[in-house]
């Protein structure tokens, strides 16, 4: 068996994707709208379009005349998708999945209005009014999220009235693509956030990795661990919200779906389709298969029996704290390797500006996650983006 699978933007998720396709014997065109995009490095082909440019994305999809088609990122013209399908192209992990998930809208809206599951209260705006009453609506503090976007970017927490035009001008900087609209969510009181990674089959029952902890900094994750020590009843209500939304848009592959665990049970608030960026904790081996490879195995088909856990691991990550154009050059990777029972990935990415996520240090072991993500940090503090 042998797949031509088109990669829709090829960043650090998609060239740890494209590695695992690469061992499962795949053919791989890495497509995003820069030169020496990451997963472009790893690659057969690649391919530099603007992907929400519906005329490119028909051009390089006629070119290549793929099996499969994979998106990695929110900024494509999604609704083409359904064409590629009908034409007997696989979309992954489907047309219906890849259109919702890649709007908070339609996620946001088949999970709290057609399947019923438990969310925050929220409300959309297209203008600085708009967003005014859904502040008015969901009360202070809340939080604010473009409709399109992802790692965090246009992300805010409003905690006055003050703050709301500075959170619409900083949404509608951080928004992808040409959608120009927010949500605007009440503030859980939780917990913990967790991802749950969800795995489809084609032929076999949903399963479900360990759940993964997180913390996150300017709405991006800075730190992940696996597993993340929580109630059994609340992992199992969040694994079957997790069952009935991915049911609901059906097809293969994995998905992060997060959630917000508080004393009442969980609250679900994203979901990707596609590996998720706190998962690149199972790089630590924490599990017998990565999220990468089981992304790969669900969506070739291949049969996937059992996801174990094999040992507690936590990552942290490396970010770049300068603007270059110029490739970056790290410095203090020999005193990060000599720490022992870790590891760390660096991504390649061809340049850099201030909290780009520029590579992960990775901890693993019998310790307890804490001190595993205290280990992680210590690593990636050793490595310097020059």
């Amino acid at each position: 068996m042998r797949k031509k699978i088109i990669l829709l933007g090829s960043g650090e998720l998609g060239k740890e994707f494209v590695i695992a396709c690469q061992r499962l014997g795949q053919y791989v065109i890495a497509v995003d709208n820069y030169p020496g995009a990451p997963a472009m490095q790893v690659a057969q082909e690649c391919e530099v379009i603007n992907m929400l440019d519906a005329t490119a994305l028909d051009s390089v999809i006629a070119k290549h005349s793929p099996d499969i088609i994979v998106p990695e990122i929110e900024a494509i013209r999604t609704e083409r998708f359904y064409a590629y399908e009908a034409a007997g192209i696989q979309v992954v992990p489907s047309a219906k999945a890849a259109n919702y998930t890649m709007n908070r809208k339609s996620i946001r809206d088949l999970a709290a209005v057609d399947l019923g599951v438990r969310t925050a209260p929220y409300r959309y705006a297209t203008s600085l009014d708009e967003l005014k009453a859904g502040v008015k609506f969901t009360g202070i503090p809340c939080v604010v999220k473009p409709l399109m976007s992802s790692s965090g970017k246009g992300q805010s927490v409003i905690k006055s009235e003050n703050d709301i035009e500075n959170a619409w001008k900083y949404a509608m900087e951080g928004s992808r693509g040409d959608l120009k609209e927010v949500i605007v969510e009440g503030f859980i009181n939780f917990d913990y956030e967790i991802t749950l990674l969800t795995v489809t089959q084609q032929h076999g029952e949903t399963l479900f990795c360990p759940p993964i902890g997180h913390r996150q900094e300017r709405g991006d994750y800075q730190e992940s661990w696996q597993p993340m020590p929580m109630e059994s009843a609340h992992l199992k209500e969040a694994q079957e919200m997790a069952r009935l939304v991915t049911d609901a848009l059906g097809g293969n592959g994995i998905w992060g779906v997060e959630f917000f665990i508080t004393q009442e049970g969980a609250y679900f608030s994203e979901l990707s389709p596609r590996p998720h960026d706190t998962g690149m904790v199972t790089l630590a081996g924490t599990q017998n298969f990565s999220e990468f490879e089981l992304h790969a195995r669900a969506i070739l088909g291949l049969p996937i029996p059992t996801i174990r856990l094999l040992r507690n691991g936590a990552s942290a990550v490396v970010l770049a704290h300068h603007e270059s154009s110029d490739f970056p050059i790290f410095e203090g990777l020999d005193e990060a390797a000599k720490v022992p029972d870790t590891d760390f990935k660096l991504f390649g990415k061809p340049n850099s500006r201030p909290f780009r996520r520029m590579g992960v240090a990775l901890s693993y072991g019998e310790q307890g996650v804490k001190d595993l993500v205290e280990i992680a940090k210590n690593v990636s503090s050793k490595i310097k983006v020059k």
